[in-house]
């Protein structure tokens, strides 16, 4: 992969402790950009910004700990005022933070299942709010990682939350493909990419080997890369646009999750 310049761009990833947004994380601040680096506390964020300059030979000035617990919305509407005042001008959002469904049914404290809330309501919430940061300037974006899982599932509009009949897969599933929706979401440009079946902590809804983390992010950080074209709700497995699960490109289903997501953040947005 051809190394490229992002030394004026400045980017958030989430989910960057560990794994692809570790590694995205790393990549993206090895080729000049500004990382804003998000954990699941301030902690987590500052231990991974002292590891990357620490092992990546990262210059500190160019990493910005953010810390937002997912599976509370108070903490993610409070980390994107914080990114909306510090950095009002936002080229990329990676929105890459993901857990794998646990085996029992599992509400958050805002009601939700908790792999659609971590998974796909907090970044929904999240770019929402970023909006006036990512198109401030022409050619901000967003850069969803998904999963070739969401080909499987099914949104179940009656019962979002899997209250009925909860499968853990079937969750994990719906949360990616609600995700990989989103990005034929008008507001802000954005595609989705898997990044194959990386060694990371959702390896076991997978396989019992992956890639290298590192592999998977090169795939990310070139979509984040402005001089890499990219259409509105694409879709990439790796490094090849294809075509994603149908309802992924249906203006009814992307109006319908729209309607969902609003109704179950509305206290936050």
């Amino acid at each position: 992969m051809s190394v490229f310049d992002l030394s004026s761009r400045t980017v958030l990833v989430t989910g960057a402790t560990s794994g692809i947004g570790y590694e995205t994380a790393r990549l993206l601040a090895e080729r000049g950009a500004t990382v804003l680096v998000h954990g699941r506390t301030a902690q987590d964020a500052q231990a991974a910004t002292d590891k990357l300059v620490a092992t990546a030979g990262i210059n500190a000035a160019q990493l910005c700990g953010f810390s937002a617990d997912f599976t509370r919305l108070e903490e993610v509407e409070a980390m994107a005022r914080r990114v909306v005042t510090e950095h009002p001008h936002l080229d990329v959002l990676v929105s890459n933070a993901g857990i794998a469904a646990p085996e029992r049914h599992t509400l958050t404290a805002d009601g939700n299942e908790i792999a659609f809330q971590v998974n796909f309501l907090a970044h929904y919430l999240l770019t929402c709010l970023l909006e006036p940061a990512l198109t401030s300037e022409p050619g901000g974006r967003v850069v969803n990682v998904s999963s070739s899982l969401h080909r499987t599932a099914s949104i179940q509009w009656s019962d979002p939350q899997r209250a009925r009949r909860y499968s853990r897969l079937a969750a994990y599933a719906q949360s990616q493909l609600a995700l990989t929706v989103f990005a034929a979401d008008p507001r802000v440009t954005a595609v989705s990419v898997h990044p194959g079946i990386c060694d990371t902590g959702l390896l076991p809804l997978y396989a019992n080997s992956g890639q290298p983390a590192a592999e998977g992010a090169a795939h990310v950080v070139r979509l984040c890369d402005p001089a890499v074209e990219i259409v509105n709700g694409a879709y990439y497995d790796r490094d090849q646009r294809v075509d994603p699960a149908p309802a992924a490109t249906e203006d009814r289903t992307v109006k319908r999750l729209t309607k969902l997501a609003d109704q179950l953040v509305a206290q936050h947005a």
